[in-house]
């Protein structure tokens, strides 16, 4: 019986969610041109359970670089409407659109002159036509089996909201690099981290030309502790790498290795990456390919820097 219920109550909000899509049209497109054209903040207001959808949304406009606060409407009419100003956009949310609370933040935004965005069950209701813009989240019932707790309507203005902030995170050209500067801790931080800002650079990255010597190429890769070192030309083009392991390799078929230059010992073509690549993505070539190193370079193979292994764990980003 739970089983079958909870299928039918999922069922009801997907119903909710796929309704909402014949129903965009250009008030959809008018409410982003006026978010993504907000000067000030983009100001999200609601009460109870609506509320609460309302800091969820202001909370995705925020991480996805639309400068957002959420507004209590009880506090607002208490002294908090000073957080509202000329400049913002308002996103008013009231499945009845009658929510007196709301209602009463009417007057200060109309004589702001501050755009009025409202999501709401009623497009006849006072609040809808109040607004700039009103937004159709009605539904044909709630999941709740007595037809009382806000379920489906508050999934419909969740997912509305949603398609809103994506929009305009779409219009704004919104890249992976600004999403990861709003986000530089926990999981997505680590996950959005670029080689760059883990990478050995200036004299921590282990160099030598192609005709040092093999007592001081392994006096570099000691000296470094890093495992490896670059071989460059006399341009400062990498050519070649020798690691550890190589120099274990020469020593196992009794070569003579103090006698060789880093051009006779190097292998050439090494796994390089750009310091721009995503962290992540050098952690998964190193533990495919069984290294701990990989050599940074520009466009013209010049070495940048190196990214180790240990640098990585040491994030945590597995």
């Amino acid at each position: 019986m739970s089983l079958e219920s909870a299928k039918k109550f999922l069922s009801i909000e997907a119903e909710a969610i796929s309704e909402l899509i014949p129903r965009l049209d250009a008030s959809f497109v008018h409410a982003v041109d006026l978010i993504a054209g907000c000067k000030g903040h983009l100001v999200v207001t609601g009460i109870g359970k609506s509320g609460l959808i309302a800091q969820k949304i202001s909370a995705t406009l925020a991480s996805t670089g639309t400068p957002s606060i959420f507004l209590h409407p009880a506090e607002a009419v208490h002294g908090d409407l000073g957080r509202l100003v000329s400049g913002d956009v308002v996103i008013a949310l009231s499945y009845s659109g009658e929510t007196a609370e709301i209602l009463l933040l009417l007057e200060t935004i109309k004589r702001l002159g501050v755009p009025l965005i409202a999501m709401s069950g009623d497009r006849q209701s006072t609040l809808a036509e109040a607004s700039d813009v009103a937004l159709d989240v009605s539904i044909k019932k709630e999941a709740c089996p007595l037809g009382l707790a806000p379920t489906a309507s508050t999934t419909a203005m969740l997912a509305l909201g949603d398609a809103l902030a994506l929009a305009v995170l779409e219009r704004r050209g919104f890249t992976e690099d600004d999403f990861a500067a709003l986000h530089p801790a926990g999981g997505l931080g680590r996950k959005l981290m670029r080689v760059e800002n883990v990478m050995h650079v200036g004299e921590a990255i282990p160099k030598v030309s192609s005709s040092t010597r093999m007592s001081d190429v392994i006096y570099q890769i000691s000296k470094k502790g890093l495992g490896m070192t670059a071989v460059v030309d006399e341009r400062g083009t990498l050519i070649g790498i020798i690691t550890d392991g190589d120099l274990r390799r020469l020593l196992e078929h009794g070569d003579s290795i103090l006698s060789k230059t880093a051009r006779e010992a190097m292998h050439g073509e090494p796994l390089t990456i750009h310091r721009r690549e995503f962290a992540t993505r050098a952690l998964n070539i190193m533990e495919q390919k069984k290294i701990t190193s990989l050599i940074v370079v520009d466009a013209a193979k010049s070495v940048e820097g190196v990214v180790h292994i240990h640098d990585l764990w040491r994030t945590q980003m597995f």
